[in-house]
């Protein structure tokens, strides 16, 4: 099934882009809005709204397959890709894409997706966005030609071997992290409720005090309002490593903080992601590769999840190869082509290190869509709900999609 025709459109994404600089050197909140100049090259305000651009491969037999090019919140920062302007990146996917895809089979994901992932114009790769969209089209691309899911696809190529089941789907809170806990359980979300502690005077405190209280609220929240006696959610909760900051990355004074934090989630099991900051991947590595193994070896049980430092594959890789963390977030617009997480995620399952599919509320129903497939096929441990921080919408887009894959494998099979 050869591929004939490639067109863009402009579209929007279900959050914001933030420019992170100037969030970090104080720029104060209006409601919605931040108020003061930008600092990042791109932006026209701290904060703007989030763009994408759907990339539509038209096959010979009519049919239409797309992804969404989408990045993350913080576009532009840490190292990261400029913003992502729909207006300057367009004109780069007809130019320099279009005609190299344009003719060939939808027959292979795998190699089209390589190809595209590592092509450079001007010898430089392409911008992370585009490769993560262009890949996402290529792989429906690919299903639509064999009539069979994205799922099914990449169980194939990659034999995976892996039963296509339902997986657990994390909610995020944002900063609304008590109404928008009722929503996840309400809905009988699986994880919850990532809770974004970010600062340590006003979300942690400064004896961590804030942060057990709000574990203790939601423990008895649920108790309180579960609609069935068998709900066991896991609690997820996000701390941009103000753990650290407040104990000054002190392993053992981490270790014993965790373990009340584990007795105030009780009966309930507690993650805790990126625990610590300290400022460097090979750094963060051995700091979250030293503070597993002090809960494990007193018996703590509570999950680390490595996202801070973890970006890449090849980040992937070496955390997995050193346990640094029982989980791993594989935050899949960072990784550019899709081929790539699903290399990660199935990676992380060979080294028996939890794999998780996420990704940022910057991003559509459509990549959220695709991402719901690769981390059916890749047995992920959890998969995002997204996009936005709303919970309803982004929980709706994972949950039926992935009924709706597992329904249509579970006919063929």
């Amino acid at each position: 099934m050869k591929i004939v025709d490639l067109i863009c459109s402009e579209g929007k994404t279900g959050f914001y882009f933030d420019d992170q600089k100037a969030i970090k050197m104080g720029a104060k909140h209006d409601g919605l809005f931040y108020i003061g100049e930008p600092q990042l090259d791109g932006f026209s305000a701290i904060r703007q709204a989030g763009e994408s651009i759907s990339v539509m491969l038209i096959l010979e037999d009519g049919q239409v397959a797309y992804g969404d090019c989408a990045a993350v919140q913080y576009s532009g920062a840490g190292g990261r890709d400029p913003l992502f302007l729909a207006k300057d990146f367009i004109p780069v996917i007809e130019k320099d894409i279009k005609p190299l895809l344009v003719g060939r089979d939808a027959d292979n994901f795998k190699a089209l997706a390589e190809e595209f992932d590592h092509l450079k114009v001007n010898g430089k790769r392409l911008h992370t966005a585009i490769r993560y969209g262009i890949t996402q089209a290529i792989l429906d691309a690919v299903a639509k030609s064999k009539k069979i899911t994205m799922a099914e696809v990449i169980k194939g190529e990659y034999n995976t071997n892996i039963e296509l089941k339902r997986i657990p789907i994390f909610t995020q809170s944002g900063d609304d992290r008590y109404m928008n806990a009722d929503k996840m359980i309400i809905k009988g979300a699986d994880v919850l409720p990532h809770g974004l502690f970010n600062n340590v005077e006003e979300k942690l405190g400064f004896k961590g005090e804030l942060l057990k209280e709000y574990i203790e609220w939601l423990r008895d929240r649920v108790n309180q309002y579960k609609t069935t006696e068998d709900y066991n959610p896991i609690f997820h909760i996000d701390v941009y490593g103000t753990i650290g900051q407040l104990l000054n990355d002190d392993t053992k004074k981490m270790a014993d903080y965790l373990a009340t934090l584990e007795e105030a989630a009780k009966p309930y099991k507690l993650r805790i992601e990126g625990p610590m900051d300290v400022g460097g991947r090979q750094e963060q590595m051995e700091a979250m590769r030293d503070l597993r193994a002090e809960l494990d070896s007193r018996g703590i049980n509570v999950e680390l999840v490595a996202d801070e430092w973890c970006n890449t594959l090849e980040d992937v890789k070496l955390f997995a190869d050193n346990k640094a963390g029982h989980m791993i977030q594989v935050k899949t617009p960072d990784l550019g082509g899709i081929n790539n997480t699903i290399e990660a995620l199935l990676y992380c399952e060979e080294k028996g290190i939890g794999a998780y599919c996420g990704g940022t509320c910057n991003e559509t129903n459509r990549s959220a869509e695709v991402c719901c497939n690769i981390a059916i096929a890749c047995g992920a441990k959890q998969t995002l709900a997204k996009p936005g921080m709303g919970v309803d919408e982004g929980y709706m887009i994972i949950n039926n999609e992935m009924n709706r894959v597992l329904a249509l494998a579970n006919r063929r099979a």
